[in-house]
């Protein structure tokens, strides 16, 4: 289990991530772990302060620390909840259903745009529907059948992970970026 070596702004202990995910890679050798077969327990290299500061300028939002730090001291993306963590730039391939969202989040000024929920929102609806707002958010997961992890990057739940369900569930508040994903690393 990673040590908790972290102060307030969420900073990582990039070492114990790691060893813990080789860890996991160790004892899931046939990829049975729900997702791993799509990231295949690898993180991609973290990304330099220019990189996110850049992506930061052109969006128009501070990235919240615990992720900001995580792309910084532990990888852009990669191993993570069900099918893993999307770099933060990174290209989608069209075919893919989160092609879509993705290319959504990087609209001039999505990101910036307040995220207006603060609680659930169990209601259905599309992108684009008065009621349904994700601008605010960026996607940084897929949890598979139309279900997707969104981290809130502006307003009162700046860098919660929200659950989007957007045919079924709604939008659904979580936890910190950070207590997110070392629950996902402690879990077997």
């Amino acid at each position: 289990m990673p040590s908790d070596k972290a102060d307030r702004r969420g900073l990582w202990d990039a070492a114990a991530v790691r060893a813990r995910i080789a860890a996991m890679a160790q004892g899931d050798p046939g990829r049975q772990r729900f997702g791993s077969s799509h990231h295949g327990y690898r993180l991609r290299p973290p990304l330099a302060e220019d990189t996110i500061w850049l992506f930061e300028q052109q969006h128009g939002v501070r990235l919240p620390a615990s992720y900001r730090s995580f792309l910084k001291d532990v990888a852009d993306g990669g191993a993570g909840p069900h099918y893993g963590l999307l770099g933060l730039t990174e290209e989608v391939d069209a075919e893919e259903s989160l092609h879509d969202l993705r290319e959504g989040g990087r609209r001039t000024g999505f990101l910036s745009t307040p995220f207006t929920h603060t609680t659930e929102w169990s209601g259905r609806g599309k992108e684009g529907d008065a009621n349904y707002s994700v601008g605010g958010s960026l996607v940084i997961g897929e949890c598979g059948c139309g279900t997707f992890h969104r981290l809130v990057v502006t307003g009162r739940n700046a860098g919660q992970v929200w659950l989007d369900d957007p045919d079924w569930g709604g939008l659904t508040p979580g936890p910190d970026f950070r207590d997110w994903y070392l629950a996902w690393l402690v879990t077997t």
